[in-house]
């Protein structure tokens, strides 16, 4: 009688102790898919600003730190359609002549077709209305003035519902190898649109 006890208490501890393994090793995995899988969408809205960014300065010489004006740009502005054909007095085929043949608008080239309204650009994803921050200015690089961008969002707010303890760590550890605890792209100190994950 006591051996049959012995061995059910048994039982029931080993496959405790097997779920308790599996929940330690489960929960990690599905936290880092599903933090990769938001990563993933904040990064193309990053990507959207930076695209948008990059038509407001050429068009304007200067990038702009403000999610109004660029909503308006996007909604009002207009790119030029270039034909490119090559010079026919060139022999070698490197000089070609540009002509623009028109104007389209950037809204309904670029972001007609995107998961959400132009006028939430500025907010992140899966924050519950949290939104990116985003500066703009000039910086001087071997003594020539150069506008510079910067939209960014910390870790915390993509994050919003999954394990805490686990985006802690995380942002511990991306904190201690001196790297922004979130996404980002662009940067106020360097002549850079790049994003932090590319």
């Amino acid at each position: 009688m006591k051996s049959t006890l012995l061995k059910v208490v048994l039982a029931l501890v080993i496959v405790l102790l097997g779920f308790l393994i599996y929940r330690s090793i489960s929960t990690p995995v599905k936290f880092k898919g599903e933090l990769t899988a938001r990563g993933d969408v904040v990064i193309d809205k990053l990507k959207d600003i930076r695209t948008a960014e990059q038509l407001y300065k050429h068009l304007n010489r200067r990038y702009t730190g403000d999610f109004d004006t660029l909503v308006q740009f996007i909604r009002n502005g207009k790119i030029p359609v270039v034909k490119i054909i090559p010079d026919p007095k060139d022999t070698t085929f490197s000089r070609t002549i540009n002509d623009t043949i028109g104007f389209v608008s950037i809204f309904d080239s670029i972001y007609a077709k995107k998961p959400y309204k132009i006028e939430e650009l500025n907010l992140v994803p899966f924050s519950d209305g949290q939104k990116f921050e985003l500066m703009a200015g000039s910086i001087e690089k071997g003594g020539v003035k150069v506008s510079v961008f910067q939209a960014a969002t910390p870790i915390e707010f993509y994050s919003k519902g999954l394990n805490n303890q686990l985006v802690i760590n995380l942002k511990k550890e991306m904190e201690d190898k001196n790297k922004y605890a979130g996404l980002k792209v662009g940067s106020m100190t360097d002549a850079s649109t790049d994003g932090n994950w590319e």
